[in-house]
Parts: C-alpha cells; sequence; structure tokens
C-alpha cells in the first residue's frame, strides 16, 4: 500500500526553510518509520583491545516495533516480570494435568480388568 502522506524532506525541515514542522510531526513522522542509530566503542590497550561495546538504538512506536519482529520486551522477565511466573505456573499445570490423565488411565483399565472378571 502506496504512503499517501506528504512527507517532509530534511531540506523542508532546515531553519531557512518557508515550510514550518513542528517538533510533534517530526517525532510523528519517526516514530511512523523508525530510526536506527548503531555504533561500536573499543578499548583498547597496547593494541589489546580490553572492551567493545556494541549499541544499537531503534526508535520507533511499539507498533512500528511488533510489525518488524521486535516485540522482546514481551518475553523479557525484568520487563515483565509477571510473565516468568505465570509461564512456571502453566508448566506446573501441564505436569498435574500430564499425571492426572495418567490416573484416570490406570483406573480406567483397572476398572475394565475387573468387568472382564465378573
Amino acid at each position: 500500500m502506496p504512503d499517501t502522506m506528504n512527507r517532509l524532506s530534511p531540506s523542508a525541515l532546515s531553519s531557512g526553510s518557508s515550510h514550518n514542522a513542528s517538533l510533534v510531526d517530526i517525532l510523528d513522522r519517526v516514530l511512523d518509520k523508525g530510526l536506527v542509530v548503531a555504533g561500536d566503542i573499543k578499548i583498547s590497550l597496547a593494541e589489546v583491545e580490553l572492551l567493545t561495546i556494541r549499541i544499537r538504538l531503534l526508535i520507533c512506536s511499539i507498533d512500528k516495533a511488533e510489525q518488524i519482529g521486535m516485540d522482546w520486551w514481551k518475553y523479557d522477565k525484568n520487563l515483565s516480570p509477571g510473565r516468568s511466573t505465570a509461564l512456571a505456573e502453566g508448566e506446573a499445570l501441564r505436569k498435574q494435568i500430564r499425571m492426572l490423565e495418567r490416573r484416570v488411565a490406570a483406573l480406567t483399565k483397572k476398572r475394565n480388568g475387573r468387568a472382564a472378571v465378573e
């Protein structure tokens, strides 16, 4: 689907331009399209690399991030502390269900064995 909204070029946002763009308009465009900032920081001593820090910054709306598959905050235990608890509870419930299914199967087998004897 083509983008039908009127987008501002970088030259249109310059201070000498006759076209006025508010901060809200600029922010809306950045959040709609996204902005990526990437860089590496390397610390070396006597040509021996001691530390490398890779920085990747993505600025966009939550909807846009989900659309491009970057919904990591849903699964991060530090950002969604209740989720890990819910996952643990779900696993415990699945174990209980399997145990109960085995008991029911054993009781059914035992009951069918008695019916055959009688």
